[in-house]
């Protein structure tokens, strides 16, 4: 089974801290990007995060200097530290792995179920 699985997912407080997680196959973490979604009621999947197998980020201005993307390559586990989270971070949050290649970008991915997390005080 190649599907990434969430976990980590719950109710925080603003101005606390959340910390997701998404194992992977490791026949795919060795060279995929990791990345977060997030698709909040009403609205369009976006992006949170990504980062390479090289260790590369890349982060929505939205989340910029809050979140962390990182990567455990011996775990084959890629996380998402949330700090100071705001209600409008409230979503459901996916893993991705997705193939470096441009050709093969987006077309042979694979997608977690999500995880729900819930920001409120």
């Amino acid at each position: 089974q190649v599907q990434p699985v969430e976990s980590g997912g719950g109710l925080v407080q603003p101005g606390g801290s959340l910390r997701l997680s998404c194992a992977a196959s490791g026949s795919i973490f060795r060279i995929y990007t990791m990345g977060w979604y997030r698709q909040a009621p009403g609205k369009q999947r976006e992006l949170v995060a990504t980062i390479t197998s090289g260790g590369s980020t890349n982060y929505a201005d939205s989340v910029k200097g809050r979140f962390t993307i990182s990567r455990d390559n011996a775990k084959n586990t890629a996380y998402l530290q949330m700090n100071s989270p705001k209600p409008e971070d409230t979503a459901v949050y996916y893993c991705n792995a997705d193939h470096p290649s441009p050709r093969l970008r987006g077309k042979g991915d694979y997608w977690g179920q999500g995880t729900q997390v819930t920001v409120s005080s």
